[in-house]
């Protein structure tokens, strides 16, 4: 007797616990897809070899600035973007950095505006021959940046 009772509650008993671990089991999954929909994009990271050795400061004594540059970029079309106007991205490159004073390699400031500045050129450079959206160019970065003056 207490058997034929005892049953029902403990199929109850297993069927409601299926059902909450069901539940908890979804709520798990719609997080974690809305977790990858907010990712961020997968960095693609490019160098621009060789690095760049120019000298700066116009006349008088020679100073040199040698940088490695690399620049993030947000899709594999941008990064092919890049490699395909390469000459021109580091003829331009080259003119930004040979352009450049004493005061404005020497400071931080200075540093960090060349760096915003080469990030301009590289998105002009996309957007007028491949057409490419600004945004794709997330970044530009230095991986060294010497100065012999």
């Amino acid at each position: 007797m207490l058997k034929s009772i005892l049953w029902p509650l403990w199929c109850r008993l297993c069927i409601a616990l299926f059902l909450c671990f069901q539940s908890v089991y979804l709520y798990a999954e719609e997080e974690a897809a809305e977790g990858e929909e907010n990712a961020p994009p997968p960095a693609i990271y490019l160098p621009l070899k060789p690095p760049f050795v120019v000298n700066y400061g116009g006349a008088g004594r020679l100073r040199y600035i040698k940088t490695e540059v690399s620049v993030r970029v947000a899709n594999i079309d941008t990064g092919n973007a890049v490699r395909f106007h390469m000459p021109f991205i580091r003829n331009n490159m080259v003119m930004l950095f040979s352009s450049q004073t004493s005061e404005t390699v020497s400071s931080q400031e200075g540093r960090e505006k060349i760096r915003m500045d080469a990030l301009e050129q590289i998105r002009d450079v996309l957007e007028a021959e491949n057409k490419t959206p600004r945004e794709d160019v997330i970044e530009v970065f230095f991986n060294s940046f010497i100065v012999q003056k």
